[in-house]
C-alpha cells in the first residue's frame, strides 16, 4: 500500500474514532443534564403532591377515626385533575392499590425501596414511552399510605436520539470532505518520497547525475538534501572508481608493451647468437643489447615492486638531518661530468624514513637529469619555511606540456617514451615518489613550462606540525608558486658544484 494511503486511512480512522467518541460523550452529557433536571421536576412534583394530599386530608370533617379508603380515592382523583398529564397511584400499608390512574405501571418493585422520610425513583419503559417513576411515604390520620407519581420523559430520549442521529449525519460529512482534503495533503506531504523514489530508480538504471527535486525546506527537505549531497559523493566514487580501472587497464596495456619492446629485443640478439656464428664484434654487440635490455627489465620490476611495497607497508620514520641527506645525495652526484649539479640549502631536521626520501630525491634529479641538456644545470635546494621544510629540484631542460603535468606520476606513463626508453627508463619513477610522499602525508608538486624547465618539490611538516594537524583533523598545505626557486634570505650553506 502507498504510504500517501497509509496516512489518509490512518487520519480517516482516528477522526472517525475521535468524532465517534466525542459524539458519544457530548450527546450522552447533554442526556444526562436533561435527565437530571427531569428528576429534579419529578421529586419536586411528588413532594408537591404529598403536600397536597396531607392538606387534603386534613380538611375533610372528621367523622371516622381513621381516614377512609373512600376519601382516599376521592382525594387522589382531585390531584389527579389538577395536573394535566400527571399520572399517580396510591396504595395502602399492604400495598394494595387504592387508587390509580389510567395507564400507570402495575409493577410494585419500587415500594421495597421506599424508607421513611426517603423518596425512591427510577427509569422505566412502558409501550415505547419512557418515564420517572417515584415513590414516598404519606403518614395522616393514622393511615401509611404509598404516593407514586410518574413523569413522561419520553422526549428527552427522543432528543437523545435525535442528537445521535445529527451528530453521526455531521460526522459522515465531515469524514468526507476530510477524506477528500487529506488525499490531497498526504500526495502533498508525500511528494518528495516519490521524488526520492524516482531518483533512486534513475540512479539505479545508471544514470548517477539525476538528482531529486528539493521542494520544501522541513525534515523531507532536508532528507532530499542529504540524498542528493550522498548521491554526488556516490557518483564522485564511482568515478574514481571508473578510472581507477581505466588506469589499472592503461597499465596492465603499458606493462604488457614495456615488457614486450625489451624482450623482442633479448629474444632477437639471443636468437642471432644461438642460430649463426657471428664475429667478436657483432657477438660483443649483440652480448651489450641483451645485458642492457636485461638490466632495464631488471629496474622495472624492481620499481615495480617498490610501488607496491610502498602501498603496502608502513613506515618508521625518525628524526634526520637535512645535511645528511645532502651529504649522501652529493657523495652520490659528485661525479657527474655532463651536468652541473648546484645543491643549496638550510639546515634543519625532517621528520622522515630516510631511505625512502633519499629515492624520492634521487628519482627527482636523475629525471631532472635526464630532462636536461648537456652543460646545464640542475639545482638542489632545501629551505626551511613556515609549514615545514621544503625540498625542490629544478632543472632547465625540455619542460613538459601543461596537459601532461597531470598524467606524468601514472605508472609507465612517459611525455617522450621514445627520449625515455633511449635512457633507460619506464615511467615509474614518479609514480614510486608520489606512493613514498604519501607516506611521509605529503605530495609532489609540480611546475613547468615547456621549453624552459621544471620544477618538482614537496614539503614535510616537522613532528610538532603533524602532531597537531592530527588532533585537529585537518591537513596543513601551501602553495608553490612564482617558479618555485625563490630562496629566504638568509645564509645558505655546502654550496657544491
Amino acid at each position: 500500500m502507498r504510504f500517501s494511503y497509509k496516512i489518509l486511512f490512518c487520519s480517516i480512522f482516528i477522526m472517525a474514532v475521535s468524532f465517534g467518541v466525542g459524539g458519544y460523550v457530548f450527546v450522552g452529557d447533554v442526556f444526562q443534564a436533561s435527565l437530571e433536571r427531569e428528576m429534579g421536576q419529578a421529586k419536586d412534583e411528588s413532594s408537591i403532591l404529598q403536600f397536597a394530599f396531607e392538606t387534603a386530608a386534613l380538611n375533610i370533617p372528621s367523622k371516622y377515626d381513621m381516614l377512609q379508603n373512600s376519601v382516599i380515592e376521592e382525594i387522589g382523583a382531585n390531584l389527579e385533575k389538577g395536573g394535566q398529564g400527571r399520572l399517580l397511584r396510591l396504595l395502602d400499608e399492604r400495598g394494595v392499590v387504592l387508587y390509580a390512574s389510567e395507564g400507570f405501571y402495575p409493577d410494585t418493585a419500587l415500594l421495597d425501596c421506599i424508607r421513611p422520610n426517603t423518596r425512591a425513583w427510577r427509569v422505566i419503559s412502558q409501550d415505547g414511552h419512557y418515564y420517572i417513576q417515584t415513590g414516598t411515604l404519606v403518614t395522616t390520620l393514622d393511615r401509611i399510605l404509598y404516593l407514586e407519581t410518574m413523569r413522561d420523559i419520553t422526549a428527552v430520549y427522543a432528543e437523545r436520539t435525535r442528537g445521535f442521529l445529527v451528530y453521526r449525519n455531521m460526522t459522515l460529512l465531515i469524514l468526507i470532505f476530510s477524506s477528500v482534503v487529506m488525499y490531497f495533503l498526504s500526495s502533498w506531504l508525500t511528494k518528495p518520497i516519490r521524488l526520492l523514489t524516482q531518483a533512486t530508480k534513475k540512479m539505479t538504471a545508471g544514470d548517477y547525475g539525476y538528482r531529486a527535486r528539493e521542494i520544501s525546506f522541513d525534515e523531507m527537505g532536508q532528507l532530499t538534501h542529504d540524498f542528493n549531497h550522498m548521491a554526488g559523493v556516490l557518483e564522485e566514487n564511482i568515478h574514481k572508481l571508473q578510472e581507477e580501472i581505466r588506469a589499472r587497464e592503461d597499465f596492465i596495456a603499458a606493462f604488457s608493451h614495456e615488457l614486450k619492446t625489451p624482450l623482442t629485443a633479448v629474444i632477437g640478439y639471443a636468437d642471432l647468437l644461438r642460430s649463426r656464428k657471428l664475429d667478436e664484434e657483432k657477438h660483443l654487440l649483440s652480448a651489450n643489447y641483451i645485458y642492457t635490455e636485461g638490466k632495464r627489465l631488471e629496474a622495472m620490476s624492481l620499481r615495480l615492486l617498490d610501488i607496491i611495497v610502498t602501498k603496502r607497508t608502513a613506515i618508521e620514520r625518525q628524526e634526520e638531518k637535512v645535511e645528511s641527506l645532502f651529504a649522501y645525495l652529493k657523495e652520490v652526484y659528485g661525479e657527474e661530468k655532463d651536468l652541473l649539479i648546484v645543491f643549496c640549502y638550510q639546515p634543519g631536521i625532517v621528520w622522515v624514513e630516510a631511505d625512502l626520501l633519499k629515492s624520492v630525491l634521487i628519482n627527482l634529479i636523475d629525471n631532472a637529469c635526464k630532462a636536461s641538456k648537456s652543460e646545464d644545470t640542475v639545482e638542489v635546494i632545501g629551505e626551511k619555511t613556515e609549514e615545514g621544510y621544503l625540498f625542490s629540484v629544478k632543472d632547465h631542460g625540455v619542460g613538459i606540456p601543461a596537459e601532461e603535468c597531470k598524467k606524468i606520476t601514472e605508472a609507465f606513463y612517459m611525455v617522450d617514451k621514445s627520449r625515455a626508453r633511449s635512457l633507460n627508463g619506464a615511467g615509474l619513477g614518479l609514480a614510486l615518489c608520489v606512493e613514498i610522499l604519501k607516506l611521509h602525508g605529503s605530495e609532489l608538486r609540480i611546475e613547468s613550462i615547456e621549453g624552459e624547465g621544471s620544477c618538482f618539490s614537496f614539503l614535510l611538516t616537522d613532528k610538532e606540525a603533524e602532531a597537531d594537524g592530527e588532533k585537529k583533523e585537518c591537513t596543513t598545505g601551501s602553495s608553490f608558486g612564482g617558479g618555485g626557486l625563490l630562496l629566504s634570505d638568509g645564509p645558505r650553506t655546502n654550496r657544491t658544484l
